[in-house]
């Protein structure tokens, strides 16, 4: 009888894991992003991934970034920063490119959620370019609210917001925690 070794699913649970942007396993993520933001809005994108210090992504700055691994290897992930006392910002959100139309993003911004929530946080605020169609489809998708009228060419609104009420059930976070 022959023994073959069967392939590991792809489709597995992949394990989420906070992580400090200077982690080594956060640059695919950094790397896929810039490409993302020169190519569709043909700047470098250095700029707006420096736009916040890294620091605002930790948790004692009231934020955090995560990570899902498979196999070890990043495949998806995202951020949130403190916005205000009691909103948190999402940021960064992506999927790594060989494993694009399996779900992850919604993964990781349910993932975001969870984290936001039990850290006190009652809503979520993000904003998304005008050349995203897939990610307004994700955050509408999802449960937010569009903060512009969907009906306009997004070229002339700019960068698009959205928002999110967190469930009060789910507040289990202390203000001290952020």
């Amino acid at each position: 009888m022959t023994s073959v070794a069967q392939p590991q699913s792809p489709s597995a649970e992949p394990t989420v894991i906070q992580v400090t942007v200077s982690d080594p396993r956060v640059r695919p993520l950094l790397r896929e992003l810039g490409e993302e933001y020169s190519t569709r809005y043909g700047m470098d994108a250095h700029a707006e991934l420096a736009r916040y210090p890294d620091e605002e992504f930790t948790t004692p700055y009231g934020g955090v970034l995560l990570l899902l691994l498979e196999h070890g290897e990043p495949v998806a992930g995202g951020a949130f920063r403190r916005y205000d006392e009691t909103t948190a910002e999402l940021k960064r959100i992506w999927t790594h490119s060989a494993h694009r139309r399996r779900g992850l993003a919604r993964r990781v911004v349910a993932e975001l959620e969870r984290e936001a929530s039990a850290r006190g946080y009652r809503r979520i605020y993000l904003t998304t370019g005008p050349r995203q169609p897939e990610a307004c489809f994700l955050y509408l998708t999802t449960g937010y609210t569009p903060l512009f009228d969907t009906e306009a060419d997004p070229e002339t609104i700019g960068p698009l917001p959205f928002e999110k009420h967190l469930p009060a059930a789910t507040h289990q976070g202390e203000a001290a925690n952020r």
